[in-house]
């Protein structure tokens, strides 16, 4: 191996190690006090409360769509009249896979670039550095509440969209395609198990800690002005989704099918 193909290696991994040191001391100084209460309720705001509108409407449509394709896909390959048994599959796909990725997607396009940009700017303007000169620790100030918080807010986030997505299905089918209503709820409520939400909204749990701690460690790297600070949102949005999609296939893999 040449010495240009280890350079993005080596800058792979300090960056690994970089996000691990971080998480490592996120973990350690959640369980001491005291860290800033205020910063964690008015993160439960900006992530919960003020993403509803956005997760309303992915979780809507993300339910309109699959009930639409698996409308399809019965009638299509097994024929009319079996749609009704969509209900199960629609309700699955949902809880354990698509509303989790969606509600993760739209927190760290929403949520994560905001992390970035205010800690970028704290750390651009010398507020991070003050902290330091005066002792306080910026962990435990500034990474800790967002981090709790996501963990806090995205399974009830995710919880919304299962059940605005699940709704959303079953107007698809029963109001608009005419799908027999008792059958379909039927075989939902007979096939659809508590661990299948379960799982889904642990996933979003690790989707929420992935999210904070990476746009606070964008934000506590960020340098050279505005323009460093516009990358640090960037890169975050960017590293979070995509490091949601792999670790959704690794939980996906992992998780028992049922319980």
């Amino acid at each position: 191996m040449n010495s240009q193909a280890k350079l993005p290696l080596l800058g792979f991994f300090q960056q690994l190690g970089e996000v691990g040191i971080l998480l490592n001391k996120t973990l350690k100084n959640s369980f001491k006090r005291p860290w800033e209460k205020k910063i964690f309720l008015r993160q439960l705001e900006s992530i919960g409360v003020k993403s509803l509108p956005v997760i309303s409407l992915t979780a809507a449509f993300g339910g309109l769509v699959f009930g639409l394709q698996t409308y399809l896909g019965f009638h299509r390959y097994i024929g009319p009249g079996s749609e009704a048994y969509g209900g199960p599959i629609i309700s699955l796909g949902l809880s354990k896979e698509l509303i989790p990725i969606l509600v993760g997607l739209m927190v760290a396009g929403r949520v994560g670039s905001a992390m970035a940009a205010e800690i970028g700017t704290m750390k651009i303007t010398e507020q991070i550095d003050a902290l330091i000169s005066l002792g306080a620790n910026p962990t435990p100030y500034l990474v800790v509440p967002r981090t709790i918080a996501c963990l806090v807010m995205l399974p009830c986030l995710t919880l919304y969209g299962d059940i605005i997505g699940m709704a959303a299905g079953f107007f698809y089918n029963v109001y608009l395609m005419g799908v027999n209503r008792a059958i379909y709820l039927k075989n939902t409520l007979l096939y659809l198990e508590l661990w299948d939400v379960i799982s889904g909204l642990i996933k979003a749990a690790v989707f929420g800690v992935i999210i904070a701690i990476i746009g606070c460690w964008q934000g506590l790297k960020a340098e050279g002005g505005a323009e460093g600070v516009g990358k640090a949102t960037t890169q975050t949005v960017v590293i979070a989704s995509i490091c949601i999609l792999i670790m959704n296939f690794f939980m996906s893999k992992v998780f028992p099918a049922s319980l």
